[in-house]
């Protein structure tokens, strides 16, 4: 008998095909999140299950006393339970890798952005206020040749670091739990200590995974030390910044620009201040939200997935429960 899944979010055809060949399936098909009630009915008899972010806690784990494996499309695993799961012997596994270069293509275009304020000076001109004598009015900030501060050294930021460095012609400081002297002597990147870096870039780049020790990271006494002309860039977790403290450092000129893939809250409230700054690029979450990226991601899910229900070694396993 195939062991029995459930993949709660639509899929490829060709990624559901390869599932199926090996496991027997459902599969919630909406658009719509699935509801929680719904996903623990569905988790009860399955030996597996396929997800991007739904909770996987402690009342999930006592409604499905078969699961084996949670296979996450995602990098991210902070919607992971890990003492619960490591508690019950689940296996969670996450797709690494494949979108690095996506997610640092989408990091520069928030440097970009924000630099030379494509976004505002977009609505500038569709509202129609550029005039013939218009001068420091559309003024930016040069990116090349700026110093460029990367926190969480991983190998997105590594992505972020070569782009920088090699396109722009950027000095790149980093600051990473653990330095990392081969990168350092690849990509002619220097280590700098947490708030030395905070003090020297002009742009800001957080790409740290959501922790217990980064949760709240940078707050106001971090934006304190930033350059009044720094620009703030966030493409890893909305969870590792005190929003009230980065509205108030922009309202208040302690920092120029910001530029947000990612929020406390997800979809972000539509009355959120944050939303109402002319100096921020807000974007919806799409780091690796390209149709080829996407892709890989299902694909390596799923053969995370079918290991871990057949008996064999998934390939990404998150470190925490190996």
């Amino acid at each position: 008998m195939k062991p029995k899944v459930f993949i709660d979010r639509p899929l490829p055809a060709e990624v559901v095909a390869y599932i199926a060949e090996h496991c027997e399936y459902e599969q919630w098909d909406s658009a719509r999140p699935i509801p929680r009630e719904t996903l623990l009915e569905k988790v009860a008899d399955a030996d597996g299950l396929f997800t991007s972010s739904s909770a996987i806690d402690a009342e999930l784990l006592s409604r499905a006393k078969r699961l084996k494996i949670v296979s996450s499309m995602s990098v991210g695993y902070n919607h992971f339970d890990l003492s619960a799961m490591k508690a019950r012997g689940v296996l969670g596994t996450n797709t690494p890798h494949v979108l690095d270069e996506t997610v640092a293509d989408l990091a520069f275009a928030l440097i970009l952005g924000t630099a030379r304020r494509v976004a505002e000076l977009d609505r500038y001109v569709k509202q129609g206020k550029w005039r013939k004598e218009d001068n420091e009015v559309l003024f930016g900030t040069d990116v090349h040749h700026a110093t460029l501060g990367i926190i969480g050294m991983g190998r997105i930021g590594e992505a972020i670091a070569r782009r920088g460095k090699l396109g722009f012609g950027m000095e790149v400081v980093y600051y990473n739990r653990n330095r990392k002297p081969d990168t350092e002597k690849e990509l002619g990147v220097q280590y700098l200590p947490f708030e030395q870096l905070l003090g020297t870039a002009d742009f800001i780049v957080m790409m740290t995974p959501l922790t217990r020790e980064t949760a709240g990271m940078i707050g106001r006494a971090q934006f304190a030390l930033m350059k009044p002309s720094a620009i703030f860039i966030n493409v890893s977790r909305g969870q590792t910044v005190d929003e009230t403290a980065l509205v108030d450092a922009l309202r208040e000129g302690r920092i120029r620009a910001a530029g947000l893939d990612v929020y406390a809250q997800e979809p972000i409230p539509k009355d959120h201040p944050l939303l109402s700054l002319p100096n921020v690029i807000t974007l919806p979450h799409i780091g690796s939200a390209t149709a080829k990226t996407r892709f890989d991601m299902a694909v390596l899910a799923a053969r995370n997935l079918v290991a871990g229900v057949t008996g064999r070694t998934p390939p990404n396993i998150v470190a925490e429960l190996k």
